[in-house]
């Protein structure tokens, strides 16, 4: 893991400080509200329809178990404090799919408290909103996956220090958001960002930067547009600030909707690579441009060096293994994953389970997940994608001990990749843009799906849930994706098949496709079901559910759904004629 310097505890801790003298002087009314608003948001502040939401910024979804114990202290001690709402939703935080980390009930008047606190241990969170440029994400296998290329963190950790505070880039016209894989298989869903990068290596074997432009969801969902095949690794620098400063001269400001550089992709086309391509080559052309030096990458390089090394003595001797029990090999199939050094593995942690809304964990689970990541994974720990943790540097030996520690603590439920570790935002019940809930969705859809034994005969499947068209729940990618709307001020829900994120099993990234007028809450699991049941009769061997949605297309899903509606409409017109 990337290791502060001392310029950088300086900085976030001096921020903090700044922090502090601002919030005080709004406290204390000589501060309006218009002034302190964009302050507390460059910090991660938001208000939202029940509280102070605060998002902390966990850089390529990177933690070190100190780290997370206290982000446990923060919620056992400040998340729902003197707020008089009901307790059972407090003391917890919600990791996103941006691999961020909100507390959702700390009272603002605190708020300087836990900012000191995040300071301690190298954390804060500048810039997790505004129109700036946004965490930086990854892989959550970045650095240990077989099939990477190069380790992207250390150009993540570069890319972030460059865009923290930059003052050209403070106030564009919207949110940016950039995702960077090393890997063969984009599991960082880059196509879905407004900057997605991969690294590559030529001919020559140098490294550089495949560039796409203009991806993302929301109301006007858009694929990426490939910019540049090869961009020499000490110039993407410079070729991000070309792309953001083109875009921040042009970029929309009269309508936030129309704000995201996918709109002034989308509009301009071939206008826009041309001028980003001229101011590209305008600012490698000025002898006052400076590249990423050698030296530096070598720099930041150095804190991402494996904690361990492979040796004869890692390899495993099979006969030695535990007795493969059913529960012990299911966990073995779905949440054990290929690690680039032989006799290591990397195990994803379950956060979804019954109880706690997808993402959610407790302060006691961020705090025993911690003590998994010392004594099985080097005190490290990522935050994935899709809503989970997961500890990278497992030695094969330690695989059946540590699934006995995580199955005691609830954090061992073998359906990574299945129907039931689907991604959620914390839609209405939090938050004060949605326009529906989206924690009863899912979990009435984690009821209805619960048997593991179903789950797997379903098999692999991203099931993605939105409160509103906003998609911080990314249904537009789900191979089914649901999307809270309102309708004459009911909650309603849209049901979309064969979206895609642009990872291996997914094929290309691509927008769900709509199977009808929305649904009722409680049709959802029934919608969901008779779906899932088109797929279980139609597939053919080999298939997952995003192959059949895709060689049938949308029509019999829409059938299905169409016949749920009717039933369920029949008792009420029989009630009615009553």
């Amino acid at each position: 893991m990337y290791r502060y310097t001392d310029f950088d505890r300086y900085f976030v801790r001096a921020r903090a400080a700044q922090y502090r003298d601002q919030l005080q002087r709004h406290l204390a009314g000589e501060l309006p509200d218009d002034e302190f608003r964009p302050l507390r948001l460059q910090n991660g502040w938001y208000v939202q329809r029940h509280a102070p939401m605060l998002r902390v910024a966990v850089p390529y979804g990177e933690l070190s178990s100190r780290q997370l114990r206290q982000l446990a202290r923060i919620a056992r001690e400040f998340d729902l404090q003197d707020t008089g709402l009901p307790t059972e939703r407090g003391g917890f935080g919600h990791f996103t799919t941006r691999q961020n980390l909100q507390f959702n009930w700390i009272p603002l008047a605190r708020s300087a408290d836990v900012m000191d606190l995040l300071a301690e241990v190298d954390m804060h969170g500048i810039q997790t909103s505004g129109n700036c440029i946004r965490n930086i994400t990854t892989d959550a296998l970045a650095g240990i996956a077989p099939d990477e290329v190069v380790d992207p963190r250390p150009y993540c950790e570069i890319l972030r220090q460059w865009s923290t505070l930059h003052p050209e880039f403070a106030f564009l016209p919207r949110k940016f958001k950039i995702a960077v894989t090393g890997a063969r298989e984009d599991r960082a869903a880059t196509a879905w960002h407004d900057i997605g990068l991969t690294l590559v290596k030529n001919a020559a074997g140098e490294v550089g930067f495949s560039v796409a432009v203009g991806g993302g969801m929301g109301r006007t969902p858009v694929i990426a547009t490939p910019f540049s095949a090869f961009v020499p690794w000490q110039q993407i620098l410079v070729y991000i600030e070309a792309i953001v400063r083109v875009y921040n001269l042009y970029g929309r400001r009269d309508n936030m909707y129309k704000a995201r550089i996918k709109i002034l992709v989308k509009a301009e086309g071939q206008k826009f690579v041309d001028a980003v391509q001229r101011e590209f080559e305008a600012l490698v052309a000025d002898p006052a441009t400076s590249f990423i030096p050698q030296a530096e990458l070598e720099r930041v390089a150095a804190g991402f060096v494996s904690p361990v090394h492979a040796t004869a003595e890692t390899v495993i001797d099979t006969a030695a293994e535990p007795l493969r029990e059913p529960a012990y090999t299911r966990w073995l199939q779905r949440n054990v994953h290929a690690h680039r050094l032989p006799g290591y593995r990397a195990v994803t942690l379950s956060l979804k389970r019954a109880g706690l809304p997808p993402g959610d964990v407790t302060a006691d689970q961020m705090d025993a997940a911690a003590e998994l990541a010392e004594h099985y994974s080097q005190g490290e720990l990522r935050v994935t994608h899709d809503q989970n943790l997961l500890l990278p540097w497992v030695h094969q030996n330690d695989l059946h001990g540590l699934w006995v520690a995580a199955r005691a603590l609830g954090l061992a439920t073998p359906n990574i990749g299945l129907l039931t570790d689907m991604i959620a935002c914390p839609g209405g019940d939090l938050c004060a843009l949605a326009n529906a809930r989206s924690i009863p969705v899912a979990a009435a859809l984690t009821e209805r799906f619960s048997d593991l034994d179903e789950l797997h005969d379903i098999g692999d499947i991203d099931l993605h849930i939105s409160g509103c068209i906003n998609s911080c729940g990314h249904h537009h990618s789900g191979h089914i994706g649901i999307l809270g709307v309102d309708k004459d001020g009911s909650e309603w829900y849209q049901v979309t098949v064969a979206g895609a994120d642009g990872s291996t099993l997914s094929g290309a990234a691509v927008a769900g496709k709509v199977i009808g007028p929305s649904f009722a809450a409680d049709e959802v699991p029934d919608v969901i079901e008779a779906v899932i049941g088109v797929y279980l009769q139609q597939r053919q061997s080999g298939e997952h559910f995003v192959d059949t949605a895709r060689r049938l297309g949308a029509l019999p899903f829409r059938q299905a759904a169409d016949a749920v509606r009717r039933s369920t409409a029949a008792p009420a017109a029989a009630d009615a004629t009553a």
